[in-house]
Formats: C-alpha cells, structure tokens, sequence
C-alpha cells in the first residue's frame, strides 16, 4: 500500500526523531546511523567482553546494511517501526532471508535472530516499509579490526540464485 505525502513526512519526521534522541551518526561503509551504547570492560586481547549498538534504517534507496561479515555470533533485535529484511549467506554455501520485525505470530518475524560468525550478512527495511530501529549484541565485543567488508561481484558468483539481492546490498 503507497503511503501519501503526509504519511511519508510523518515517517520521516519520526525516523529523525529517533535519530536525534539516540544521537545517532552515519556508519561509514556499512551504512544506517548507529551509536554504541555499550562497551563491557576490557579483555586481555583488546577486544571488549561486549558491545551492544542501536542503529537505524530508512527506506531510502541508499540507506542499507551493506554486506558485511564478523568473526563471532552477532545478535540482532527489533525494536520499534517497520520490519527489516536479512540477507544471510553462509559459509557453506547456503542462503536465507530471515525478516526481522513485530508480526512473530502473523507473518513469522523474529524479534531477534543471531546471524553465525563468518557469516555475510546485509539487510534493508521491508518493502513497503519506512524506517526500522533495531539493535545488534555482540560477545566478545565488536572491534572494527573484525569488520569483513563485502565484495558484492565475488559473492553474486559464489551465490547467484541471490545475485540480485547480493548487488542491491554491495557498496
């Protein structure tokens, strides 16, 4: 259902909202807004016990998890707005499009869902949606020296029955 003008400036001014309430900044290469709003205590090896991020997506074209993948177990949460749309793509070869959103009875969103390590991952609001908020638990923390960006060509050809996917979510 196509949402009027008024609709879309109300999404737009509630999503901005969120942004500003959270302090939420441009997370460069992987995209969204995010802020880090919690870091465990230090371990021996410099990584963090755990980390904990909010992050928000709109409905704009360009305003999407770029494929990426990490070397531990991430947890992601719904927290508020529209249901948000996974790509996992895993190690052996396998694929799935896991929805993460409110609608766990009706539709079978998960409210929260742990993409494997090694995994590549990307995501965008639903189709029909407008923005999402969402979270992602990391334990040991997150460091960007295990940031694995995506080359989006070298993926389509490993998994090409989600070529297309897989181009809509490279940077």
């Amino acid at each position: 259902m196509r949402q009027d003008g008024r609709e879309q400036a109300r999404d737009a001014r509630e999503a901005e909202a969120l942004a500003a309430h959270f302090g939420l900044e441009p997370l460069p290469r992987e995209g969204g807004r995010f802020r880090r709003l919690w870091a465990g205590p230090q371990r021996s090896d410099g990584r963090p016990e755990g980390s904990a991020i909010v992050m928000l997506l709109t409905a704009a074209r360009d305003d999407y998890c770029a494929l990426h993948r990490l070397p531990d177990d991430e947890i992601w949460h719904h927290y508020l707005g529209d249901p948000l749309e996974l790509l996992l793509l895993a190690p052996d070869g396998t694929a799935r499009t896991p929805v993460l959103g409110p609608d766990v009875l009706g539709a079978g969103h998960h409210v929260q869902l742990t993409v494997a390590a090694g995994t590549w991952m990307g995501a965008r609001v639903a189709t029909g949606g407008a923005w999402s908020l969402f979270g992602c638990t990391m334990a040991p923390g997150y460091t960007d020296a295990g940031y694995e960006h995506g080359d989006a060509e070298a993926l389509a050809l490993r998994y090409p029955a989600h070529a297309g996917a897989i181009r809509r979510l490279g940077r």
